[in-house]
């Protein structure tokens, strides 16, 4: 069995996000905890560095968001939301990991929504694919007014929302 710390030596050196193999997702209850919407996000880009710690960057697209109701997404766009044309990107910052089982992560890291920054810890699996790429999955859950993304029609929005990634990297 692979564990990370010999993933992280056989990986040592600087990554590329490969957007087209790779997801950015989210969750969120409304209609009083009725319903749950689900979105993707569809234009991200990202780098890391492996090496004696682990550094990486994503940035999101906000406007990219996408729920398949378009009168949805355009309010999530707007103001009482993420604000996309003040706030245009949401940005996942990695400063460091700690190791846990094979395969396995918490990434420390700073999660930059409408301006508003906020450490988090991200577990994740580690994987490194057949073709050389390496996969991160993970993902948490956040407070949205922890962020100022407070929008809320009369309660229906739930404030928790569940962010999830599946990012594939290639060497730089």
């Amino acid at each position: 069995m692979t564990t990370l710390p010999d993933i992280l030596v056989n990986t040592a050196g600087s990554w590329t996000l490969v957007a087209d193999r790779s997801s950015v997702t989210f969750r969120n209850k409304t209609a009083w905890g009725l319903a749950t919407v689900t979105g993707r996000f569809s234009e991200f880009s990202g780098d890391g560095v492996v090496g004696e710690t682990v550094t990486g960057r994503l940035v999101i697209r906000a406007a990219s968001l996408h729920t398949g109701i378009t009168k949805r997404d355009n309010h999530l766009r707007s103001a009482d939301f993420f604000d996309v044309d003040t706030y245009p990107d949401i940005v996942v910052e990695v400063t460091g990991f700690e190791s846990a089982d094979a395969g396995r992560a918490l990434l420390r890291a700073t999660l930059t929504v409408r301006g508003t920054s906020q450490p988090i810890e991200l577990p994740v699996s580690v994987q490194v694919l057949d073709d050389g790429t390496v996969r991160v999955s993970g993902g948490c859950t956040v407070n949205r007014s922890e962020f100022e993304v407070s929008g809320n029609m009369l309660g229906m929005v739930g404030p928790k929302t569940d962010i999830s990634a599946d990012l594939v990297f290639t060497r730089a």
